[in-house]
């Protein structure tokens, strides 16, 4: 990876993309191909975890591994759109099996300061980012095989969002859902409505064939899906589409985020992923244990 001023967007290489969907979670992962040689990304990935007994697994990173495994990929990079708050990370179990560096946007540090207060984690945690291979920086770039790639940041839902941008594939997390999903909640400790309808405007200066991939999609009477482009956002986005003002937008958003709860997994997931999916150093007993801080935080789930 190289630190450079944003590069030309290159909309003529089509990688290949393969989604994975966690239905526990409503997350797709996918699996990014380069074109031009058997290189490959993983974009945000997915461990298992039942809350009500505490178990940890990999059924969907192992599902993952197997399909790199038979198509005889090479994984280069495990990528992180930022730290999610509704799925706890599979990318150091993925990393053991099959190599590849590990990257996140720059701005973690700020996330691992917070929750690395909330949680009253001790010196052990360190909040500069190191449990990462790499840290991305706004227009840094990065290959896969021979494809170049992009990462931007676009803050709003959390201060450290990053967007990919992989040929003409743009992994956007969780600032966009598809058209009629709306957009990302903005209330979270560092978001902000108004910031994330800017990121949102950056990402629809890109040419309106841009083939969009969701982090997210929840269960409706079309089904799930997962691929939209620039053009449909910017028609249809219930939230943000159709010339919708800045204005109209934090009024909007604001107004939604505070009828909103807490995403059911944000405190496990919080703890996990701000250690790049690393659980918490093992007490003397061997037994690793997640904290449940009382009266700090309040709400529900929901977009």
């Amino acid at each position: 990876m190289e630190a450079t001023s944003p590069i030309e967007i290159d909309l003529t290489t089509r990688p290949e993309v393969t989604p994975f969907f966690d239905q526990a979670t409503n997350t797709f992962s996918y699996v990014v191909k380069d074109p031009g040689s058997n290189a490959c990304a993983v974009i945000d990935s997915v461990m298992d975890f039942d809350y009500a007994s505490g178990t940890t697994g990999f059924t969907g990173a192992d599902a993952i591994i197997e399909f790199i495994r038979a198509h005889q990929l090479q994984l280069e990079w495990i990528i992180e759109t930022h730290v999610h708050a509704d799925h706890l990370s599979a990318a150091p179990y993925i990393q053991e099996q099959l190599g590849g560096k590990l990257g996140i946007g720059a701005k973690i540090t700020q996330v691992q300061e917070l929750f690395g207060k909330a949680f009253n984690a001790g010196t052990e945690f360190a909040r500069d980012g190191s449990q990462f291979d790499c840290l991305f920086e706004d227009g840094d770039s990065y290959t896969v095989g021979g494809m170049v790639c992009q990462a931007w940041h676009t803050p709003g839902h959390t201060p450290a969002c990053m967007v990919h941008i992989l040929g003409d594939a743009v992994f956007v997390g969780d600032t966009l859902f598809m058209p009629d999903g709306g957009t990302a909640r903005a209330d979270f400790p560092g978001g902000n409505a108004r910031t994330l309808y800017q990121s949102i405007m950056r990402l629809f200066s890109l040419p309106e064939a841009t083939r969009l991939f969701m982090c997210h999609d929840y269960p409706k009477e079309r089904g799930v899906l997962f691929e939209t482009t620039v053009a449909e956002e910017r028609a249809h986005n219930i939230h943000v589409g159709a010339g919708r003002s800045e204005a109209e937008f934090v009024a909007m958003r604001e107004a939604r985020d505070i009828t909103l709860g807490m995403p059911r997994l944000i405190l496990p997931s919080l703890q996990i992923n701000m250690r790049a999916g690393h659980l918490p150093p093992a007490d003397d007993n061997g037994t690793s244990y997640l904290k449940i801080p009382l009266n700090l935080f309040s709400g529900g789930c929901g977009q």
